[in-house]
């Protein structure tokens, strides 16, 4: 038997292995939990509601870059920040207490006066609304822009029973009769009627207090009747300069220069004339409203102000005005403030010439006088106020 040695199998190299031989695939190595310690306490949980939203640690516009200590840790300012930010030569400075000017260099005038306002203002209240402190007084009108009225001290009204202490320059008034607010370039102010009472109260100074109660009506910020009623009602007509401006309001007067003109011809035995009466032609045109006006004669007295006939067009307009009067048979005697102050029995003779001219005239003027009613002065003063 022939003996053949088997000749070795050959197996083909499988290009991939079978599924039973391949090789899982290695995890990924991934670090070992921390185990927390059996004595922490569990994480806690953020609320999924959603949060409310605070204000910005600065001021808000309207505020002019002020604020209060309130509003800024309510904003989120800690103390130690408010304090560093304010020390020499920080970011803020410490206008007064509790209030915050949230710049470098000096306030203005206008930041000064919400300053007062902030700092008296109920400091869980919103003081740009007016409803707990509001500026008022002399430097209420001086935001306004009437005429001599004084921009400091600051009074400022706050609703009783709160009180607040007196600062240099801001003096609180607590009150109980809350008067309607207004907002005067960002700055809460009380209406210029409760602002003129208001200053005719603490005014030491008969002449400032005649001269501020004139200009707030000549302005045209509020009637004389109604001024009248606020002082009475606010028992300042036992004063006698209260009351001697406020009767010449009444009587026509709007400036302080034809209250001088009205003493003037009071000291004299010339009539009495009518005070800013408008006049009027025949057809119903204006004509012009003379500062005195003395109806039955036909004269009038200018006092014009070099301050506001300094320009060409005003002096223009001034001469117009006398052409009108004139070409309707009026005549004007002129005269400024400062000759009705300096030398008023020259300006007297003046309309006693004139108001003795007319005496014979044949042609009366055609100018008819509308207007302020002509009241006896001075008015008597009230015994016994309601």
């Amino acid at each position: 038997m022939k003996h053949t040695t088997p000749s070795p199998t050959t197996h083909p190299t499988p290009t991939t292995r079978p599924a039973s031989t391949t090789r899982p695939p290695s995890p990924t190595r991934t670090a070992p939990p921390t185990r927390r310690p059996l004595s922490s306490a569990p994480p806690t949980r953020r609320p999924t509601h959603p949060t409310r939203a605070t204000p910005t640690p600065t001021a808000r516009p309207t505020q002019l870059g002020l604020a209060t200590r309130h509003q800024l840790l309510r904003s989120g300012i800690s103390p130690s920040t408010l304090t560093r930010r304010t020390r020499a030569g920080g970011p803020w400075q410490r206008l007064l207490p509790r209030v915050y000017l949230l710049q470098t260099g000096p306030p203005s005038p206008r930041q000064r006066a919400l300053a007062a306002v902030l700092y008296a203002a109920r400091p869980d209240a919103d003081p740009l609304a007016g409803t707990t402190a509001a500026l008022t007084g002399g430097a209420a009108l001086a935001l306004l822009g009437i005429r001599d009225a004084p921009p400091t001290p600051l009074d400022v009204v706050v609703r009783a029973p709160r009180r607040v202490a007196p600062l240099p320059g801001v003096r609180p008034v607590p009150t109980t009769r809350w008067p309607a607010t207004m907002s005067v370039t960002g700055v809460p102010c009380t209406r210029p009627l409760r602002a003129a009472a208001d200053f005719a109260a603490r005014a030491t100074d008969p002449a400032l207090v005649r001269s501020v109660l004139a200009n707030t009506v000549q302005s045209g910020w509020c009637h004389p009747a109604d001024l009248y009623a606020e002082l009475r009602s606010a028992r300042l007509l036992t004063r006698p300069a209260v009351a001697k401006a406020a009767a010449e309001l009444l009587a026509g007067v709007r400036s302080i220069a034809e209250a001088h003109a009205r003493d003037a011809l009071a000291a004299t035995d010339l009539p009495t004339p009518l005070w800013n009466a408008r006049l009027y032609a025949a057809d119903g045109t204006f004509l012009a409203s003379p500062d005195a006006y003395w109806p039955d004669e036909g004269v009038a007295l200018e006092i014009d102000s070099a301050e506001y006939h300094y320009t060409r067009d005003a002096w223009h307009a001034t001469l117009r005005r006398r052409l009108r009067l004139e070409a309707h048979g009026v005549l004007v005697v002129s005269a400024t403030p400062s000759m009705v102050r300096d030398i008023p029995h020259e300006v007297a003779a003046a309309v006693r010439a004139l108001l003795t001219l007319t005496t014979p005239r044949p042609a009366p003027p055609t100018a008819t006088a509308r207007g302020h009613q002509q009241l006896p002065l001075p008015l008597p003063l009230p015994t016994r106020l309601a």
